[in-house]
């Protein structure tokens, strides 16, 4: 788990699979919930890394 205890109860709250992640099932919905976080906070702390590495948002040459 986490070094914060904040962050295991976000972790916790994610690991509670949504309809289409409980029917593909998952081995470890605790790991897969951090993963999801950890990435998700990346993708918030570089908002513009993000855009320029997502091919799903538009870059600066689309603004």
């Amino acid at each position: 788990m986490s070094e914060h205890p904040e962050d295991d109860e976000r972790i916790h709250r994610r690991a509670d699979l949504l309809p289409e992640e409980q029917a593909a099932g998952s081995d470890d919905p605790e790991a897969q919930a951090e993963a999801i976080l950890q990435e998700s906070d990346e993708r918030t702390d570089d908002p513009s890394g993000t855009r320029a590495e997502s091919t799903q948002t538009p870059g600066s040459d689309h603004t």
